[in-house]
């Protein structure tokens, strides 16, 4: 398969994040309280999240939706992406001291804290280097390591900020997929996507543009069943313009993947092999 240049426009992001979840009241105080993020809407049954300008999680109670079982695909983590280390180190301090880490590392291009929120679901919070900054390998491809992160350096930098600075977004999405080529055929192939950084046969991350990666798929845990309970409902790419969109469109048409329009928003919504449920649409 081709790793060349993407077909999707360069400022492709990913938008929002839906999550199906049995508690809002707690999934709410803990992406307030701990992630920092605004409440920014709230109903009977849904929450949005997210900073004064921009939606990043939508919260779906479900009472009854059974725990996500070990052999579903879905969510591996979402990832918040923070502006500075300043405030990476304000979102640490929270959790240092109203939740826990379940591990944090340097990967040459970010610095990333890893944490699971109150129902199992993966959270990822990050802030970037500078793309000068990036290591690449000798053919010119980008390095993306694992190494031990200095967390306590990293809390020397905390802003004490009570939330998130506006520029918090969702930076990536990781999933968890059954079949790798399969994901790779949908995500690069027929999206448009262009592939970053393969980890072997059990992970890929791809973006639009130059980016490190706005998706990672992985089969690291051997999934093997579409989701059903609760996790992730659904999560979102941006695309620039209507122009843009319409390509994607015709592209997918051409590829015979089956776009329709979502119920509750405009854009298009499609769905994975796995049964992961992705949403295009304009800022």
């Amino acid at each position: 398969m081709n790793d060349g240049d993407t077909d999707l426009p360069a400022g492709t992001r990913p938008g929002r994040v839906a999550l199906v979840v049995n508690d809002l009241d707690r999934l709410v105080d803990f992406y307030r309280d701990v992630v920092g993020l605004d409440v920014t809407s709230r109903s009977d049954g849904r929450a949005t999240l997210g900073t004064a300008t921009d939606p990043l999680l939508e919260l779906r109670a479900d009472p009854d939706a059974p725990e996500r079982t070990a052999t579903e695909t879905g969510l591996y983590h979402v990832a918040i992406l923070f502006p500075s280390r300043g405030a990476l180190g304000d979102v640490l301090r929270r959790v240092r001291e109203r939740w826990r880490l379940t591990g944090a590392s340097d990967h040459g291009v970010s610095e990333a804290l890893y944490l699971t929120d109150p129902e199992g679901n993966g959270v990822e919070l990050y802030r970037d280097r500078p793309r000068s900054e990036w290591p690449v390998t000798d053919d010119g491809r980008l390095r993306m390591g694992v190494d031990p992160l200095d967390i306590d350096a990293l809390t020397d930098r905390a802003c004490r900020l009570s939330g998130v600075p506006d520029g918090t977004t969702v930076g990536h999405v990781h999933l968890e997929v059954s079949d790798l080529a399969a994901a790779e055929r949908f995500y690069v192939d027929a999206l448009g996507l262009n592939v970053r950084q393969r980890y072997a046969d059990a992970g890929l991350f791809l973006a639009a543009g130059d980016y490190h990666h706005h998706l990672g798929l992985n089969t690291w845990n051997n999934r093997r069943d579409p989701p059903t309970g609760r996790g992730l409902r659904w999560f979102e790419l941006l695309l620039p313009d209507g122009t843009a969109l319409e390509t994607v469109e015709t592209r997918l048409r051409d590829a015979d993947v089956t776009a329709r329009r979502p119920e509750d928003g405009d854009g298009l919504e499609l769905t994975d092999p796995d049964g992961i449920t992705l949403r295009l649409r304009t800022p």
